[in-house]
């Protein structure tokens, strides 16, 4: 059985008994007893959306061999609301038998890592990754490990947690350019979204020397052709990933939001929001390949109608699964407080990935998506034996 076949092995909805707002957990699959995936907060998250999104991490996880399941949590709040903080707090403290003992969580839309592990010390879960951290021998040394790592600092004055996810789309691209033998400094790029993930791979991208030409955020698209001053645009970002026009040179064109979609660019990189492209938005489509930051950007009738046109796109379980790989490899004492051996890491599997998948496309039509799935499935199908046989898949020093 496919991961795409198998019905998810938990649903939770929960009311908020304050603000009458609605939260979700969806538990995919568990391997070894676990599950991971993010908690976002936004407006309008519904069930459906976050029971796409727990198998896009089961998929994640299967892509890059990680002895762990898929889940997700999602709350319908605006993250901007001042209550919000507590609704995620009551929204944690309800999931508690989860988060204590199955599912490892962490930052996503709407939600920084900051936060929420606050909340989780709150609890007395000291950390996101409690769930897999208390399996540990010994759990404070575990518990430093990873603290120390999400909170390496890195050039730029970010930390290392901030901006791996982002680094990893990056790297998903540079595969991409590799395979396509195209120079990055002939490399036009275009990035939708300038939060944690879009800015950061915009941010590699300008420092690998590929051009960013166009970027947008709720405000609109900037556009550039010699290409964008990708850190002073992101200097001058709010905490909710929107650019102050005011520090924009005067000589960058401001365009509408959707501009960015149909910007003439080689690389397009939605990181924004879910099916931002849809059939109707196909025929505006310039780029030659589409790597998918944000969660379904692209819609499966557009994905197939990009296909016909000779568009592949690299799809989101494998392009922005940088964040989650990175996050398992820290806990399972693959990398460490090392930037530059997560960013060694991280580049050698995604540079190792992003080549196949364009090789079946160009060989065999087969789209990205497939193709990745299929090794999605083989996995899945070898964690079932392994756990059927009783070996053990998960071991966290």
């Amino acid at each position: 059985m496919t991961l795409v076949d198998r019905d998810p092995q938990m649903r939770v909805i929960w009311t908020d008994p304050v603000t009458g707002k609605r939260g979700y957990l969806v538990v995919h699959s568990l391997v070894s007893g676990l599950a991971t995936g993010g908690t976002r907060m936004r407006v309008g998250c519904t069930l459906a959306e976050v029971e796409a999104l727990a198998l896009g991490m089961a998929r994640k996880t299967a892509v890059f061999g990680l002895p762990v399941g898929g889940a997700k949590g999602g709350i319908d709040c605006d993250p901007k609301d001042p209550r919000a903080p507590e609704v995620l707090r009551r929204f944690i403290a309800a999931m508690r038998p989860w988060v204590d003992a199955h599912w490892v969580t962490a930052e996503d839309l709407g939600v920084p890592q900051q936060l929420i592990d606050e909340v989780f010390a709150d609890l007395g879960l000291h950390q996101s990754y409690h769930a897999a951290i208390r399996r540990a021998p010994d759990v404070e040394h575990t518990l430093l490990r990873v603290r120390a790592g999400l909170n390496s600092p890195v050039p730029g004055g970010l930390l290392l947690g901030d901006v791996v996810g982002g680094y990893g789309v990056a790297q998903c691209c540079l595969g991409v350019l590799h395979a396509r033998d195209w120079a990055p400094d002939r490399t036009a790029v275009a990035v939708q979204g300038v939060g944690t993930m879009g800015g950061g791979a915009a941010y590699y991208l300008h420092e690998a020397g590929a051009k960013v030409v166009a970027v947008a955020d709720a405000k609109g698209t900037l556009y550039d052709p010699d290409g964008l001053d990708v850190p002073a645009l992101l200097d001058a970002r709010d905490r909710f990933g929107e650019i102050d026009r005011s520090q924009v040179p005067e000589h960058v064109r401001r365009l509408p939001r959707e501009a960015v979609l149909s910007a003439d660019v080689d690389v397009l990189i939605p990181a924004a929001v879910s099916f931002a492209i849809t059939a109707e938005q196909v025929p505006h489509v310039a780029a030659k390949v589409i790597v998918e930051a944000a969660n379904t950007p692209v819609t499966e009738d557009a994905e197939e109608l990009l296909a016909a046109r000779g568009i592949p796109v690299i799809p989101d379980f494998v392009a922005n699964a940088g964040a989650a790989a990175w996050a398992w490899w820290l806990l399972l004492g693959r990398v460490d407080a090392d930037p530059v051996r997560s960013f060694q890491v991280l580049r050698e599997e995604m540079l190792a990935k992003i080549p196949p998948l364009l090789a079946a496309w160009d060989a065999e039509g087969v789209t990205p998506r497939r193709a990745a799935l299929r090794l999605a499935d083989d996995q899945t199908e070898l964690n079932r034996v392994a756990e059927a046989e009783g070996r053990t898949l998960l071991s966290i020093p």
